[in-house]
């Protein structure tokens, strides 16, 4: 049997209007304490943000998307994060806000792998 490490993952949520509360998931981020881990895969689709709200800043939603991917990458990409360990990025990205790009609560599992764990759930909750 292969060792299973415990993983944390929130969903990466878009609300265009907040004001109506409608959201939809558009990433995933991981962190596997055990691995070093901390990564986020996001997916934008574009049609249903327009149908929430169709004078929706497609750009700056992309944007944001690719910020919270970069900050996960760490180096140049995650600015003064940059020096932060992984949990500290995680924690940071999983802070409550009131934004159009924001995080869902906090799951766990477990995984021996977590780059496939990452992509399982963007696969299943996502896309």
């Amino acid at each position: 049997m292969t060792e299973r490490d415990v993983f944390e993952y929130a969903l990466v949520r878009v609300v265009p209007r907040m004001e109506r509360g409608e959201r939809f998931n558009a990433g995933v981020v991981v962190y596997c304490r055990a691995h070093a881990y901390v990564a986020a895969r996001t997916h934008l689709d574009e049609a249903k943000l327009l149908a929430l709200d169709p004078g929706a800043d497609v750009a700056g939603v992309r944007a944001a998307l690719r910020g919270v991917e970069g900050l996960c990458a760490g180096g140049e990409r995650a600015g003064q994060a940059a020096g932060d360990d992984p949990g500290r990025r995680f924690r940071w990205l999983i802070a409550p806000r009131s934004t159009v790009v924001q995080p869902g609560p906090v799951h766990t599992g477990l995984t021996a792998d977590p780059e496939a764990e990452l992509e399982r759930l963007l696969d299943l909750l996502v896309r």
